[in-house]
């Protein structure tokens, strides 16, 4: 089970506002240009080179099933620990951080579908931003197939 966060980072998709906990965020940067990665899971975008570092980019319009769009300069990364594994998230925006009161966070109902990475929601004003768990994003499937194809890309250096 999670922590409860007292700070995460509001990120936006295609209009829609969702968090992660800040002591998952590693660091933010302007979106470049990706290495394909053959043979990687359908979720993950590409490969990115972050200081002879290779880290995989997720794709979360595919996650969340909204429209794809091709990579923008505008576009943000962000460098997050995902369980072992350090992941890169393309977003459309990081808007900031927010720090939580306690009553502002609900955990994620566990009785309903599909919200497997949603480890809760967080009452705002103007509406509900779902919080996402890293540690349980990827299937165990997707992350061996992650490792594999990420072995094969390091024997390939």
């Amino acid at each position: 089970m999670m922590p409860q966060p007292r700070e995460v980072l509001l990120f936006t998709l295609e209009g829609h506002r969702y968090a992660l906990p800040l002591e998952d965020v590693r660091e933010l940067l302007r979106a470049v240009r990706l290495t394909p990665l053959p043979q990687a899971p359908a979720v993950v975008e590409g490969l990115l080179n972050l200081r002879g570092e290779l880290l995989p980019v997720l794709d979360m319009r595919r996650r969340f099933r909204l429209p794809a769009r091709p990579l923008s300069s505008s576009d943000h990364f962000v460098v997050a620990q995902a369980g072992p594994r350090r992941v890169t998230l393309r977003v459309d925006r990081a808007e900031g951080l927010l720090s939580l009161e306690a009553n502002q966070l609900d955990a994620a109902p566990s009785e309903l579908p599909g919200v497997g990475y949603v480890a809760g929601a967080i009452k705002l004003p103007d509406g509900l931003v779902l919080l996402h768990d890293l540690r349980t994003f990827l299937s165990e499937a997707e992350a061996l197939e992650l490792g594999e194809a990420l072995a094969k890309e390091g024997a390939r250096q």
